[in-house]
């Protein structure tokens, strides 16, 4: 198997770390793609040294540009690309204009594409990115999803179970990986003072919009606490833009952090603000208090766990939940009780493994179905007595979910039918 890996943004590199690096320990060569959708080098030149990765094979240098401009240019390149190398199988992670570029070229060449994080939805069109990952899940062959909930996601959209994988996610082996390294070679801690909040903003429905960029930047003018911003270039010329730089001049203004230097800053923080899903699985991984900076989220396990609130983007919402979280001692101590939904670190392993047994099995291919005899049909049935008790795998259909006192639940191989429960079906 000769796998081809795209990493174009810090946050795909991240989770994608660990499954390069257990293809590394294997022994199987892959080529690395970037399509430079990161071109700051301290977003991901850098970053790759850091991270001890090797150098990608290929840079396509998209650089910044619209979405059309980026995703039709990527494509292109990413074509020839393909063409040469003919790849088994591949794989992306997220929901970049990258991502989206990746998917729509490998199904186009009828190349099988792996989706890491598969299943993800905000349910909020206005993001580009909930676009991207749709389009994504359904150009992909193999899906591997962080949780039930995304999984569910991707049956109700009509992806079958046997392409769907639920693995963990990946961000659990690098937080927990990196965060080792980062305890060993960074100083970071000793710049700023014990106590801190620390911020993330990058999100293009936040910072290109004057009024919600001003309600935010208002916000953080008048929370107390000292606030450590690592500014991405971009959000750092759109607040020159609005002339809104000024008014943070007081709290922590940093250059864009490298990676382990950030993990361990947001390690030791009081809490986190953000608009970054990644960001996001980071803080309740290492149980930093959460407020994200959006009115929806694509990882809404963080929020049934605990350990991350919606604030929005509204100057008195984000006072509000930062006041609330900070000097309510019980909900402070729950938030940095929270479990994670994520997984347990072998996230990576289990991709790869997968991916090979496929591979061995011929397995790894673009598949579509025999329309022979017919059409398939979704069907709920009850669970009668000669249902009850079996297992989904020794039934000689396609279960795509079951409901249980009216919650879905997956369709797990060795999961015993109970008569209470519903099914829903996929019946020739």
């Amino acid at each position: 198997m000769k796998p081809l890996i795209v990493a174009s943004t810090r946050p795909e590199l991240i989770k994608l770390s660990p499954v390069m690096r257990e293809f590394d320990g294997r022994g199987v060569e892959y080529i690395f793609v970037t399509t430079g959708q990161h071109y700051d080098k301290l977003l991901f030149k850098t970053f790759i040294d850091e991270l001890e990765l090797k150098e990608p094979n290929y840079d396509i240098k998209v650089g910044s540009g619209s979405h059309a401009y980026q995703t039709s240019l990527a494509m292109v390149e990413l074509e020839k690309i393909m063409e040469r190398e003919k790849p088994g199988v591949v794989i992306a992670e997220g929901d970049t204009n990258s991502v989206l570029s990746t998917a729509l070229t490998a199904v186009k060449l009828h190349i099988p594409a792996a989706h890491v994080e598969a299943g993800l939805r905000s349910h909020d069109r206005n993001m580009p990115e909930e676009i991207n990952r749709i389009v994504a899940d359904h150009c992909s062959e193999v899906l591997f999803a962080p949780t039930e909930k995304a999984a569910l996601n991707l049956i109700n959209e009509g992806i079958p179970p046997k392409k769907i994988h639920i693995v963990g996610n990946t961000i659990v082996d690098a937080t927990l990986q990196n965060l080792a390294i980062a305890k060993r070679k960074s100083c970071i801690l000793e710049k700023f003072p014990k106590e801190y909040l620390i911020l993330t903003l990058h999100r293009a429905e936040n910072v290109d919009n004057y009024k919600t960029l001003k309600g935010i930047v208002d916000a953080l003018t008048k929370i107390k606490e000292n606030i450590i911003f690592p500014v991405h270039p971009r959000t750092k010329k759109m607040l020159q833009k609005f002339k809104l730089l000024g008014k943070l001049k007081k709290k922590f203004l940093i250059q864009p952090l490298g990676y382990l230097d950030f993990i361990l800053l947001l390690s030791r923080a009081k809490a986190v603000l953000t608009d970054s899903g990644g960001i996001q699985e980071e803080a309740v991984i290492l149980k930093v208090p959460c407020i994200t900076l959006r009115n929806t989220t694509e990882r809404p396990e963080t929020v049934e766990v605990g350990g991350n609130i919606l604030a929005g983007v509204e100057s008195s919402k984000i006072i509000e939940k930062v006041e609330l979280i900070l000097n309510d001692r019980e909900l402070y101590k729950k938030m940095r009780r929270t479990k994670n939904p994520f997984g347990d670190g072998r996230t990576g392993k289990r991709i790869v493994k997968i991916l090979l047994e496929k591979y061995k099995k011929g397995e790894l291919k673009i598949s579509s179905p025999d329309f022979t005899y017919g059409f398939w049909r979704r069907e709920f049935i009850a669970v009668d007595s000669k249902l009850h008790g079996k297992k989904i795998r020794d039934l000689n259909f396609d279960v795509l979910k079951i409901i249980e006192n009216g919650k879905e639940k997956y369709p797990y191989e060795d999961a015993k039918l109970k008569r209470e429960q519903v099914i829903e079906i996929l019946r020739l």
